[in-house]
């Protein structure tokens, strides 16, 4: 099994890289907008809470923060709110 850490490690690179991936697919001022920067939002909130975690040493909640970050992009993506790259590891769109 993948030591906890080296995997919470890769967890917050792919969301730190994912958000830097994602943008906003809708016209600027929509209400589907909005939608897509919140989900953007929180992202970087549980990118952020994460973090914090893992410098409290609760590397658990830590790697719960990231997955959930990321599944806020990729459920983002899936539904079109967010532009992400179609190659790659970073979201599971095709």
């Amino acid at each position: 099994m993948t030591d906890i850490a080296a995997k919470t490690d890769r967890y917050e690179s792919l969301l730190a890289a994912a958000l830097d991936a994602a943008t906003v697919a809708p016209p600027e001022n929509s209400p589907l907008a909005e939608a897509a920067t919140d989900c953007r939002e929180m992202a970087q909130s549980y990118l952020r809470d994460g973090r914090h975690f893992r410098d409290e040493d609760d590397t658990v909640n830590a790697l719960a923060a990231f997955s959930y970050g990321h599944a806020w992009l990729d459920a983002g993506a899936r539904i079109g709110l967010l532009d992400v790259p179609s190659e790659g590891h970073l979201f599971t769109v095709e």
